[in-house]
C-alpha cells in the first residue's frame, strides 16, 4: 500500500520536476560564466546551510532512527522499526529515572548507538544479574557517582551492564520518546516502572 502510494506520488511529481529541471538546464546553457558561477555558489551555500541545520537538529533536538537487534524485545521489535530520539529534553533536564529508555553511545563499540533501560542510578544498590547467567544472582554492586546501570528488556539476548558494568552518564545522548513505524505499533514510550522508596 505504501509503495503503491509512493510510486503514484513519484509519477505525479515526476513531470513537474522534470519540466523545472529542463528549464533550469536550458537557462544555464544560455547564461554567461559569471551567472553560472553565481548560481552554483548559491546552490552550494543553500546546501551547506541545510546540512548544518540538519546536523544541529539531529544532534541537539532529536531525530528518527532505525532500530534493530533483539536486546529490547518485546518493547521494541527485532528490526524494521523507526523510533524518535529525544535529545532536547535530556539536554534541558538531564535527570534520569529508573525504568526510562535511554539512547547512549555503546561502551563496547565507539561510534555505535544503543538503546537500553535505566535500572540503577548513582548510589543505587543493584543486582548484577538476576538471571544468574553472568554472575550469581546474589551478587550486588553500588552504582558509582556519574554512572548508571543499564539493561536490555530481553535479558537472554542483551549485552548490557551485566557484561561491562556501570556506564558513564557522559555516554547518554537522550531518551527514546516514540515509535512511529510500523504505524500499527506506533506508541509514545512512558516509564512503566514503579518502585518503593525506602527511607
Amino acid at each position: 500500500m505504501v509503495f503503491r502510494t509512493l510510486r503514484e506520488f513519484g509519477r505525479l511529481m515526476g513531470a513537474p520536476i522534470q519540466r523545472w529541471a529542463s528549464q533550469r538546464y536550458s537557462s544555464l546553457r544560455t547564461s554567461t560564466w559569471s551567472e553560472r558561477r553565481k548560481y552554483v555558489s548559491v546552490v552550494l551555500l543553500h546546501s551547506f546551510n541545510w546540512g548544518c541545520a540538519i546536523h544541529l537538529v539531529s544532534q541537539y533536538i532529536g531525530r528518527p532512527s532505525f532500530m534493530y537487534g533483539p536486546s529490547m524485545l518485546p518493547t521494541l521489535g527485532g528490526e524494521g522499526e523507526i523510533v524518535i530520539e529525544d535529545r532536547l529534553s535530556y539536554w534541558l533536564n538531564p535527570q534520569l529515572s529508573r525504568g526510562e529508555l535511554a539512547i547512549l553511545q555503546s561502551p563496547r563499540a565507539p561510534g555505535g548507538i544503543i538503546c537500553k533501560r535505566i535500572i540503577g542510578l548513582p548510589g543505587d544498590i543493584v543486582c548484577v544479574d538476576p538471571t544468574g547467567r553472568y554472575a550469581p544472582s546474589t551478587e550486588h554492586v553500588i552504582v558509582p557517582n556519574g554512572h548508571v546501570w543499564i539493561a536490555g528488556d530481553n535479558a537472554d539476548n542483551s549485552i548490557d551492564s551485566r557484561t561491562y558494568g556501570p556506564v558513564s552518564m557522559s555516554l547518554i545522548q537522550g531518551r527514546l520518546r516514540a515509535r512511529i513505524w510500523p504505524l500499527t505499533k506506533a506508541t509514545i514510550f512512558r516509564n512503566p516502572t514503579t518502585f518503593l522508596d525506602a527511607d
